[in-house]
């Protein structure tokens, strides 16, 4: 079985990890790949320089994004040491990338329609957008620490606090 993991595609391997953004399967379930952690975190790279560069000066847009980058990775990486399983650290942080991905992608034209038109159904859908990106991450922290649905929303919002909050607030300072 393990010899059968190690020879599936990219595509075979998203669609083992794209059940987790409606919220099925156990992130530490999945196949490890670090081929497909590091396509994700091209794309994740990619997509959050395109929405930043669009909203804030390019150069600025690509420090944020390092850090968001930076932190992201490094949160996942204290979650996994304090929870003492740093062994599942690449099914854990892809899961968090495609998740992010797969919101992001979706979120592009959202936010264009949203900058173009002002229109209040644009804001709805963003808002549902971000409750998603909420929802995902906290059923992937509260499936990789096994706490309830309340101690893993709170850590999703230190997670977002430390991320983007992380992040901007530092860019504020330089």
């Amino acid at each position: 079985m393990d010899n059968l993991k190690q020879n599936l595609s990219l595509w075979d391997i998203f669609q083992e990890y794209f059940p987790l953004c409606i919220w099925r399967h156990d992130p530490l379930d999945l196949h490890p790949s670090s081929i497909f952690f590091k396509f994700n975190l091209v794309i994740y790279y990619c997509v959050e320089l395109f929405m930043q560069a669009n909203m804030i000066d390019p150069w600025e847009a690509f420090w944020e994004v390092n850090l968001e980058t930076l932190f992201t990775l490094g949160f996942v990486a204290l979650m996994m040491m304090i929870n003492r399983n740093f062994d599942r650290y690449l099914q854990v942080a892809t899961s968090f990338l495609i998740c992010e991905n797969i919101i992001a992608v979706v979120a592009i034209p959202v936010m264009i329609w949203l900058t173009v038109t002002d229109d209040l159904w644009s804001y709805i859908t963003f808002g549902i957008l971000v409750f998603w990106d909420v929802t995902l991450v906290t059923y992937i922290i509260k499936k990789v620490l096994k706490i309830n649905v309340f101690a893993s929303l709170a850590v999703a919002f230190i997670y977002f606090a430390c991320t983007y909050g992380g992040a901007y607030g530092l860019m504020l300072l330089i």
